[in-house]
């Protein structure tokens, strides 16, 4: 299992680079650049590259905010700048982002994010894309439209086949997923959720999975820490707080993922408590109302025994990274011990 840590979409990004060579000296595999409305991914991702030799550099990057084309040319300079280390991450993020952030209707989110793959690993192969209305679709070689001149990439890529992690937590993204994605990442996963609530549209999606492709990846974040103390309340603070955030203000009343989600894996009432305290300004008593359970069910807190049995439960459901959050404390520290314990 790989050890990955998911950087602060809203700090410096001087600090950013500050942890993300601390953690590659921890002995981190992968770090993360999330895109809401802070700071852009690729610039950070371009400094990454720079100042690292060893970690894969990756970001999620909404479908809505830049053209297919774009999508594939961002990843391709990063991947040239790393020598190889690029993971794109892809998802449609949700309507408070692409609505009331970038201004773009927030319509067919499956088809876009099934666009978008599709379109960079044309891109990346060096094979003709085609304008056809707003977005560019993958053709044949030689083939066209009649709507726009078909182009391929001018420089070749650093490789022809970066790796594709699908971002997705409603059953029809994690069947996408399970179907094109090179790895499938839930902000929110456990064990019980992976093989339970999850597990038909990732079936139905490996069903339709080209059998040339490698058996889907499976990542899974969460505030950690390993030990007792003031540090292990701190974290669980730190994951009252990111859960309070999704569940209750990534999102409306009316549609919100991470509240769907949680409510599936069995926590339908407390999330519904958290999003009416969150939704009416109430941001501490959504913090209070996220339960221990939850904490217990969507965090790894606890002495080296405990985050051990719950490491090998990850990897028993098919996890393959484990990607500390923003939230955790000191995770240079973390990622040394995670290290030690890891399956």
């Amino acid at each position: 299992m790989r050890i990955g840590i998911v950087l602060d979409h809203m700090a410096h990004p001087g600090a950013s680079l500050d942890l993300v060579r601390a953690a590659e000296r921890g002995g981190c595999d992968e770090a993360w650049v999330p895109e809401t409305w802070g700071f852009d991914a690729p610039s950070l991702m371009g400094a990454m590259a720079a100042c690292t030799d060893r970690l894969r550099i990756g970001a999620v990057l909404p479908v809505y905010s830049r053209s297919p084309a774009l999508i594939a040319q961002t990843f391709a300079g990063v991947d040239a700048l790393s020598a190889g280390r690029a993971i794109a991450g892809l998802g449609t993020s949700g309507p408070q982002v692409v609505e009331g952030w970038h201004g773009v209707p927030f319509a067919r989110p499956l088809g876009e994010l099934r666009e978008v793959v599709s379109a960079c690993r044309t891109a990346w192969r060096r094979e003709v894309l085609e304008v056809e209305g707003p977005r560019p679709v993958p053709l044949p070689p030689g083939e066209g439209t009649g709507m726009g001149t078909p182009l391929r990439m001018i420089t070749r890529p650093e490789r022809d086949e970066i790796p594709v992690v699908v971002a997705a937590l409603a059953p029809g993204g994690v069947r996408l997923a399970a179907e094109l994605a090179d790895a499938w990442w839930p902000l929110f996963a456990s064990p019980r959720a992976i093989t339970g609530h999850w597990s038909a549209p990732l079936a139905t999606g490996t069903a339709a999975r080209d059998p040339g492709r490698a058996r889907l990846q499976v990542m899974a974040s969460a505030v950690c820490w390993v030990g007792g103390g003031e540090g292990a309340e701190a974290a669980r603070a730190a994951a009252r707080r990111e859960i309070a955030f999704y569940v209750g203000s990534m999102g409306s009343r009316e549609r919100n993922y991470y509240r769907d989600a949680v409510s599936a894996m069995g926590f339908a009432g407390e999330a519904a408590a958290i999003a009416d305290a969150a939704l009416a300004g109430r941001r501490r008593d959504a913090e209070a109302l996220v339960p221990d359970a939850m904490v217990e069910a969507l965090a790894v807190i606890g002495d080296g025994p405990a985050v051990a049995e719950r490491l090998a439960a990850l990897a028993d459901a098919g996890v393959t990274t484990l990607a500390l959050t923003a939230g955790t404390p000191d995770p240079v520290r973390v990622v040394e011990s995670l290290g030690r314990l890891m399956p």
